[in-house]
């Protein structure tokens, strides 16, 4: 028994699951657009943006600790050799530092660099300006029914993972 196709989804429904789809792409193509640009600017590769913004946000997770090469090899599903590959070239544009453990010696932690946190930020300062313009146009409720969705979003994406 064939199955009938979906009905098509309204493409004039501001809160449709196709406007959101139509919205939440072309956000991702702008942060892209503005990582691959830095990345550019600084002389690294896309992947090792996407490493930094994997150090930062480790950096502010007290729960799991600090990044190591195994954690961000795991979470970019990237080898061994392509994650010291990574770290090299960050490391070498003072972007990054490792550290070894004081409790383990075997074990390197992986640390933004002041530098890099200061070349990120100089760079990154007109998003930030951009996106905090944003947020003034909408109501203290709002902006937590925001969060809520985004991290709603953010939890959906990490069950889909491979």
């Amino acid at each position: 028994m064939p199955s009938t196709p979906p009905p098509p989804l309204p493409c004039d429904d501001p809160i449709g699951l196709q406007s959101f789809a139509v919205l939440l792409r072309a956000m991702n193509a702008e942060f892209n657009r503005i990582a691959q640009e830095f990345a550019q600017a600084q002389g690294l590769h896309l992947t090792d943006v996407q490493a930094l913004i994997a150090v930062l946000d480790a950096d502010r997770d007290q729960e799991a600790g600090p990044m190591t090469p195994g954690r961000l090899g795991a979470r970019m599903n990237l080898t061994s050799g392509a994650v010291t590959a990574c770290l090299d070239r960050l490391e070498k544009t003072g972007h990054i530092r490792r550290v070894r453990a004081a409790d383990d010696r075997r074990v390197v932690h992986v640390h933004y660099a002041k530098a890099g946190r200061e070349a990120a930020r100089a760079y990154f300062r007109p998003l930030a300006q951009s996106t905090d313009a944003a947020r003034a146009r909408f109501s203290p409720d709002e902006l937590h029914t925001v969060v809520r969705f985004l991290s709603e979003m953010n939890d959906q994406l990490s069950r889909i993972r491979s």
